[in-house]
């Protein structure tokens, strides 16, 4: 294993802090993690998290494998390969490169993809050794029907193990499954601290995410990372790298006015913005953050807020509120139009640029937003041509995520109109 990190270029870090952002009413809950590590980073970059898979799972799931003699064992895993050799070709037992040599359980904890929905090419594997008639004739249905199998993991958006319940008669071989699962993938993370004010720790936001399969009223998932950094003890080593973003860095130019858009937990690297900015002690250009959460309670990074606009390193802070009882439902892109002549000045007029954090429908909201402002306020400005122009000059930064906390919205609503 120890080799296989090196390969990867993976640092093992320690959890030195974590603290619980959101109200302690909100049962929505973000939190920051405050990770020590030699590595070195630029404010704007990622750090990938490689998380592990929780062990009550892991346990469960290898309780129902065959195959398995001892599951903490260190073993290599061999395939039977066809090689080509001056004598013709020859069949023989190679190693699997894919996979480091380690025990079951590691494999199944650190390495492979156990949350995912399975693939109809392993609901096919799953149907050719299940003993159970109902077992064969359901996974039948699923392997060659695709809307039944789009149906199916869309509304149950089962793990390995929901699915080995769900098909008792499947006891897969160990040895075979592990070479049909997909690797697990390490998890990124927009850094949330400068390291000119943290030079040795990387400063994560996460929310933790925890959710109901169909329609609601299934049963509770869990994020595989959100999850495990909940269970990460203080002092507790993890593994991390970063991945660099220089597509989302400041502008060198200082004097350039910035607008950062970020909602939810895309606020994460404007934390480190704005940390970058104060440490730097010099006249920069405006600093305008438009901020957007469900209730006041998730107001994140509140504080550090109202001293960065009280030290003048932000000038103006817009939270927008779309569930608060008694109030408007806003979203950033509402309170963006309404100072729209402004963002226009900032934009057009005085060169700034743009940061746009957080997932992939706020994005393209705020992409639209922003061509009705330069539309409404730009006269005979061709909005969509400016936009192009804008990316091209390296002005518009996007550093957007698919997965979000909405998973859970979108799985119920499937399940709601299935």
């Amino acid at each position: 294993m120890r080799g296989l990190l090196l390969l990867m270029q993976v640092s093992a870090g320690v959890l030195v802090n974590r603290t619980k952002l959101s109200g302690e009413k909100s049962t929505q809950a973000t939190f920051l993690l405050e990770i020590e590590t030699p590595l070195a980073y630029r404010t704007g970059d990622h750090v990938r998290v490689y998380p592990i898979n929780n062990p009550d799972l892991v346990d469960k799931i290898i309780q129902r494998l065959t195959g398995v003699e001892d599951p903490d064992k260190v073993t290599q895993l061999q395939i039977l390969k066809e090689l080509q050799t001056s004598k013709g070709d020859v069949k023989s037992w190679v190693p699997y490169k894919k996979l480091p040599n380690c025990s079951l359980r590691q494999l199944l904890s650190r390495f492979l993809d156990i949350t995912t929905p399975p693939s109809s090419f392993l609901l096919q594997y799953f149907a050719s050794i299940a003993t159970a008639k109902m077992d064969q004739e359901k996974l039948a249905v699923l392997t060659t029907d695709p809307a039944s199998y789009e149906s199916w993991k869309n509304w149950r958006f089962p793990h390995l193990l929901e699915v080995l319940e769900e098909f008792p008669s499947v006891r897969p071989y160990a040895p075979l499954l592990i070479t049909r699962l997909h690797i697990l993938q390490p998890r990124l993370y927009s850094i949330s601290s400068s390291p000119s004010v943290h030079p040795n720790q990387i400063h994560a936001t996460v929310a933790d995410v925890v959710y109901r399969t169909e329609g609601g009223n299934g049963p509770v998932h869990y994020g595989v990372c959100s999850n495990y950094f909940q269970n990460l003890q203080i002092s507790e080593q993890l593994h991390i790298s970063v991945r660099s973003a220089p597509h989302f860095y400041l502008p060198e130019d200082i004097s350039l006015p910035v607008i950062l858009v970020g909602p939810g937990t895309g606020i994460a690297p404007f934390r480190a913005f704005w940390q970058q900015r104060w440490s730097e002690s010099k006249i920069a250009g405006k600093a305008w953050l438009f901020f957007g959460c469900r209730y006041k309670e998730l107001d994140l990074y509140r504080d550090d807020k109202a001293e960065m606009v009280e030290l003048g390193v932000l000038h103006r802070v817009f939270l927008a509120l779309s569930r608060e009882p008694y109030t408007k439902k806003t979203y950033v892109q509402d309170l963006m139009v309404e100072v729209g002549d402004e963002i226009y000045r900032m934009l057009v007029l005085e060169k700034g640029h743009v940061y746009v954090c957080g997932d992939s429908v706020m994005a393209e909201g705020v992409n639209q937003t922003l061509k009705t402002i330069i539309q409404r306020h730009g006269g005979q400005i061709d909005a969509d041509a400016y936009m192009l122009t804008l990316k091209d000059q390296n002005r518009y930064h996007e550093d957007v995520f698919g997965i979000t906390l909405r998973t859970a919205e979108k799985l119920n609503k499937f399940g709601k109109s299935a």
